[in-house]
């Protein structure tokens, strides 16, 4: 009877035992997806916050400017969820709710003149940005989040706005190298820019403009490449005649 009942609660320790273990793997499993879900946040957060300050550079549209905040917004209010208790989270929550309040709603015209930074980093930083934008804008028209005629619109400025920089950025260079005389690396420059005018569909004022002053450019290169080779030719000419009458010269005596 007595080794029955110590069996018995060695079984039940056993059961236990696991049973607790068990209990406490679920927990570390949970806290583990709650930490990489929390961190997956995070990082949703720093990317549209990041969008949001680049618009020093990328100039954004109201439509946008909502979105993002709206983005936010969410994200914040899920990783209150995970953490109730942060206090810092739930006072930006409150800051970014107040702003999409106070963030105006209707159009206003944006410049479409662009300033593009000297550094290349700072080029291509501009350039990954608006391709982060079209992403977000597509991910936020998924969750249903933005209307499809915005995304049609916003995604179309982008675009355009896009093909501006690297058509500004490409003409800048080839005027440089064009003032140095680097005449071969000025017309890869415009011709990398004509490409880009060529195959876009948005057929606009800017765009037929900017390709008939890149095709006069690499005209004009053209004709001074062959100027330069006809020359190049005579010195050549010249120098060869100079060296065969001083071949064939009269010896002097001394």
């Amino acid at each position: 009877m007595l080794l029955t009942l110590i069996i018995t609660l060695v079984i039940a320790l056993v059961v236990i035992a696991v049973i607790v273990n068990a209990i406490q793997q679920h927990k570390e499993r949970l806290a583990t997806l709650k930490r990489a879900e929390f961190s997956k946040l995070r990082t949703m957060l720093e990317d549209t916050e990041e969008l949001i300050v680049n618009s020093a550079n990328v100039p954004l549209s109201a439509a946008i400017s909502q979105m993002l905040l709206k983005r936010i917004a969410f994200t914040l209010r899920a990783m209150v969820e995970l953490e109730p208790g942060a206090k810092d989270i739930k006072q930006r929550l409150q800051e970014t709710e107040k702003r999409l309040t106070e963030t105006p709603a209707t159009e206003s015209t944006l410049s479409e003149s662009i300033s593009l930074p000297d550094n290349d980093q700072q080029l291509i930083g501009m350039i990954k940005g608006i391709k982060k934008l079209r992403t977000v804008l597509r991910a936020e028209h998924v969750r249903g989040n933005v209307d499809t005629q915005v995304v049609i619109q916003e995604d179309k400025r982008l675009e355009v706005l896009q093909l501006r920089i690297n058509v500004e950025s490409q003409i800048k260079r080839g005027n440089q190298t064009r003032n140095n005389n680097m005449l071969g690396s000025s017309r890869q420059y415009y011709e990398k820019a004509l490409t880009a005018l060529s195959a876009t569909p948005h057929q606009d004022e800017y765009v037929v403009t900017r390709k008939s002053e890149v095709m006069q450019a690499l005209e004009d290169i053209a004709t001074q490449l062959k100027e330069g080779n006809v020359r190049d030719r005579e010195k050549k000419e010249e120098k060869e005649n100079k060296d065969l009458d001083e071949l064939f010269a009269p010896k002097r005596k001394w």
